[in-house]
């Protein structure tokens, strides 16, 4: 068991040293941004990292210490990034620089920092922990005042980002009150948010969030407009031309392909062939229920959905119900 426990943990660790490489290597969108989220991660990964080896080693005080640092990192670059997200700021001004200064204090002095058992180190922890909990509250105030001002997908990443550095500070401030007894639990759980984490940012990279950062659209006009073509898909069905293209989308709304693009990405979180392929994909469901349609072949469903082909039809429809077009008609057909 512990063995299982020790190989959960350290995948976390490994997969966070990843992403903070993939971010810093990132050439494409806001460089700065990438950094700072990369220095989020670079903490809890200090942080987590001190849990594991506190387990398995008998570490000094002052490596709990340095251990103890990352969390006094999180909160700041947390904090910047998400200045840097919704407000748009171009640059951090050095003067903000100095939320760092009890990071590097207690870096600097973790060998005379107490840290045992006595009361000056639980009170030290639960600073360092409050320290945390002071940005994540700037972190989540930053968010609510531009939910509104911003595209959904940007907003709702950040969002996200801050509900996983909020459950791993509900972790351990439990953890250190008695409620949650599982110490090493807070790695394990760790390295399940890193993966999440990591499927989220590589199917939606964080810089094609903000390759819309220079439009002139704002939020209500965005949902606006994906109203309207909510309405052209659900009241004229255009989606079942097999040849449709964004320009079509765009003409008809009177504005720019560009502007359809983004509407798309940041109210339903995917690309146009995405959003057209689940309206064909809805309308496939229907026809295989449909007993007028049991006789016919998965070709005439595929075509009389809108999909130009079988085999893009058959990957589009597995990949959203796990099931293959037959397979669906076999479950749900009511003869």
């Amino acid at each position: 068991m512990d063995s299982i426990v020790l190989v959960l943990s350290s995948l976390g660790i490994a997969q966070a040293v990843f992403l903070c490489v993939y971010l810093l290597t990132l050439k494409k969108g806001n460089r700065k941004a990438n950094l700072f989220l990369a220095l989020v991660l670079l903490g809890l990964t200090i942080r987590i990292g001190k849990s594991i080896l506190n387990v398995y080693l008998d570490l000094e005080p002052w490596q709990r210490n340095l251990g103890l640092s990352g969390v006094l990192l999180v909160g700041p670059f947390l904090w910047f990034y998400g200045r840097l997200l919704l407000r748009r700021e171009k640059e951090i001004h050095n003067s903000n620089y100095g939320h760092l200064v009890p990071f590097l204090l207690f870096a600097v002095f973790c060998k005379f920092i107490p840290n045992g058992f006595g009361t000056l180190s639980y009170v030290i922890y639960f600073a360092v922990f409050l320290h945390l909990g002071v940005y994540l509250i700037l972190s989540m105030l930053l968010m609510f005042r531009f939910k509104h001002q911003i595209g959904t997908s940007v907003w709702v990443w950040y969002r996200n980002l801050i509900i996983g550095v909020g459950l791993i500070w509900v972790f351990y401030m439990g953890n250190v009150l008695g409620i949650i007894p599982y110490y090493i639990g807070g790695a394990i759980f760790f390295s399940f948010l890193l993966y999440a984490f990591s499927f989220l940012l590589l199917k939606q990279p964080v810089f094609s969030l903000e390759k819309y950062k220079n439009s002139s659209m704002d939020t209500a006009t965005s949902k606006k407009y994906m109203q309207h073509i909510r309405t052209l898909f659900e009241s004229e069905a255009l989606y079942l031309d097999s040849e449709l293209h964004m320009a079509q989308v765009a003409q008809a709304l009177g504005i720019p392909a560009r502007d359809v693009s983004q509407v798309i990405n940041e109210n339903e979180q995917q690309n146009f062939s995405e959003f057209v392929n689940q309206y064909r994909i809805q309308k496939a469901k229907d026809l295989l229920v449909d007993s007028a349609y049991a006789q016919e072949k998965i070709a005439t469903v595929a075509y009389d959905s809108g999909f130009g082909n079988v085999t893009s039809f058959n990957l589009a429809f597995k990949s959203a119900t796990q099931l293959t077009p037959s397979q669906y008609r076999k479950k749900f057909l009511l003869v």
